[in-house]
């Protein structure tokens, strides 16, 4: 196997596993000179052919992160619930 394809192999995997829509937390940035707080947490918006993940953070900022350089993980199945249950608390109530 060439370096090419394993690099083209990586990037598809890195794609399958964090697909559009993904819930992610990112828990440390490396050399980056003005980086995401730890813990935010984010929406992966897409996966480029390098293999940089790609995310709308919910503070309002976009970025690229790089597996291996930079660290994070995808939301538990409760977590996601928990954002929704809350988000549903939140939104005002219809009045008829």
């Amino acid at each position: 196997m060439t370096e090419w394809d394993r690099l083209r192999r990586r990037a598809q995997m890195i794609k399958d596993r964090y697909p559009a829509g993904t819930r992610i937390m990112l828990l440390h940035m490396g050399n980056d000179p003005n980086p995401i707080a730890p813990n935010t947490r984010g929406t992966v918006v897409a996966v480029d052919d390098i293999g940089t993940v790609h995310c709308d953070f919910d503070n309002g900022r976009s970025l690229g992160i790089v597996p291996g350089e930079d660290t994070f993980r995808t939301l538990t199945a409760e977590e996601i619930a928990e954002e929704q249950s809350v988000d549903e608390s939140e939104a005002p109530a219809m009045q008829m």
